[in-house]
């Protein structure tokens, strides 16, 4: 882990953050053939044959020919234990190379949290190979604490990096402990104010609290997504809040739609005397005012007050999805109808009342099961 690295290995070291791991390999091969005997080259030359085209035979090959020069190198230790978990079914394997990587470096914390991510799964494999593929409650809880244990070590010597607290929220989360990992969240969120995952999961708290509006809801996720824009769960929180907005528009509509027949007297109880038909002009004009009063408060100032980051969705949402376009139309729908109903210079009842029907029935035959739908 210590010692001179060459300028070359740290070039490549470069590359393979910047995902240019074709360009990485050249300059370490180079490298190696001046001096095969470079581990923390061939240690990088490992990582690039998991991180490119995910060639793990090739990396443990690489990894143990490090570990042949120097059986103590941390670092070769932990590149190997990477390739074994993707090498045919050697995984349940990492486990004694991850406790040897804590026997030569106990207080490098990085082995623990390896080790506490790997082995509640290594511990469920092996319950599941003895129970024909079924984990017991017994066993699987039985790893979750084990693995919690190792994990608070990896947290107590590396009290600032967020591996750890991952891992350690992970197992939390797993064990059904929601007030540990909302700790560890909170922990996650000291370190790291943008974490995608930790953000995302306070996020998706807030929102569905009860109380919380759509209006809200979806400036919740935008504020959250503003930190971290390319998070798929804030964007689907996103969406979702953005629809139940638009849904809300469909009540308007039928609000507006109520009003036509009443502005008609479309039903009336027993011994009540209907207006006459047809309505006056003035009246029917008059109808606009409530309902325009509804569109202005209802939906105008409503859009208006909402972020622009939750504006733009809104619109996006109509291009990109079926469902709130289906929304917008069964509102036009509606508002066309009470348009046709209201405006009309009926002098009977009959096809009113047929219009009212045909603009109600579609919206309600959808708007009691489309609560989730944003595709």
């Amino acid at each position: 882990m210590t010692g001179a690295v060459h300028p070359a290995v740290e070039r490549a070291e470069v590359l393979i953050e910047l995902e240019r791991v074709d360009e990485a390999k050249g300059v370490l091969e180079k490298r190696l053939a001046e001096d095969p005997d470079d581990i923390r080259a061939l240690v990088k030359y490992a990582r690039c044959h998991l991180v490119g085209e995910k060639e793990p035979a090739k990396a443990l090959a690489v990894a143990e020919r490090a570990l042949a020069l120097d059986p103590e190198d941390i670092d070769a230790h932990i590149m190997r234990a990477h390739a074994l978990r993707w090498v045919g079914f050697r995984f349940p394997e990492t486990e004694g190379v991850l406790r040897e990587v804590i026997r030569l470096a106990p207080e490098y914390w990085y082995g623990y949290a390896l080790l506490a991510d790997w082995l509640w799964r290594i511990r469920c494999i092996s319950a599941g190979l003895a129970n024909g593929g079924r984990v017991p409650d017994g066993p699987m809880n039985a790893a979750l604490r084990e693995a919690g244990e190792v994990a608070k070590e990896a947290i107590r010597l590396g009290p600032e990096e967020v591996y750890a607290y991952e891992v350690a929220w992970l197992i939390a989360d797993r064990a059904g402990n929601r007030t540990v990992a909302d700790q560890l969240d909170q922990a996650i969120l000291r370190l790291d104010p943008n974490h995608a995952g930790a953000l995302a999961r306070r996020t998706e708290k807030a929102a569905a609290a009860p109380g919380v509006k759509a209006a809200e809801a979806a400036t919740l996720y935008a504020d959250a997504l503003a930190a971290t824009p390319h998070s798929a769960s804030l964007q689907q929180g996103l969406d979702h809040a953005s629809y139940r907005l638009l849904r809300g528009v469909r009540w308007i509509a039928l609000l507006s739609l109520a009003l036509a027949g009443v502005l008609l007297d479309l039903w009336t109880k027993d011994g009540q005397v209907p207006r006459e038909l047809p309505v006056s002009l003035g009246q029917r004009l008059w109808y606009f005012v409530p309902v325009g009063a509804l569109w202005a408060v209802g939906a105008l100032l409503r859009y208006r007050r909402l972020r622009t980051g939750v504006r733009y969705n809104l619109r996006s949402l109509i291009h990109r999805r079926r469902w709130p376009r289906i929304v917008l139309g069964q509102a036009a729908w509606a508002v066309l109808c009470a348009l046709v109903i209201s405006q009309v210079p009926w002098s009977e009842r009959t096809v009113p009342r047929i219009v009212f029907w045909v603009g109600l029935v579609p919206t309600l035959a959808t708007i009691w099961f489309d609560r989730k739908k944003t595709t």
